[in-house]
């Protein structure tokens, strides 16, 4: 194992307890992107989450996680989300990862930068059963490089 293998894996493992508490999450899984060629744009990251609550509300988050040199202040990716019924949904978003002077947002360790950007808030599944969330990467350049790791989270809001 590379020091940057392990690193990784000690990183996300804080990550993970520090952002485990005060919120229920019913799903969180991150995908890894092939560093050595980037994330290419028919490289699609596929999540699927089994959703039982239809009654409950729920945030969406997707998560990036890129290297302190990456060459942008943002990342654009194009999510289709398939509900049970085979219903499709296609959306576009927008992932700031750095501000206007290119501080980069989130929490960082190292050359390591990890983001929980909002994708939908409050959410309420119709129908109960296999939610399918395909990631594309949609930056003008293929592939884009720098970007480690893509992840979702589906999780009960903070109670105010």
């Amino acid at each position: 194992m590379t020091m940057k293998t392990a690193f990784k894996i000690l990183f996300a493992f804080s990550l993970l307890i520090m952002t485990s508490c005060g919120r229920e999450r019913i799903f969180f899984e991150y995908k890894t992107i092939d560093e050595t060629r980037g994330w290419d744009k028919n490289d699609k990251k596929v999540f699927q989450a089994e959703i039982e609550d239809t009654l409950g509300v729920y945030d969406i988050y997707v998560h990036v996680r890129n290297a302190d040199n990456y060459p942008y202040r943002n990342l654009f990716i194009f999510l289709t989300t398939e509900y049970p019924n085979g219903q499709k949904e296609l959306d576009t978003l927008e992932c700031m990862l750095a501000d206007e002077k290119n501080r980069w947002l989130g929490s960082g360790a190292g050359d390591l930068w990890d983001n929980a950007i909002l994708l939908k808030s409050e959410v309420q599944f119709p129908t109960k059963g296999k939610y399918i969330f395909t990631f594309e990467q949609g930056m003008r350049i293929n592939p884009v490089p720098l970007i480690l790791d893509v992840g979702l989270s589906i999780e009960k809001p903070e109670k105010k």
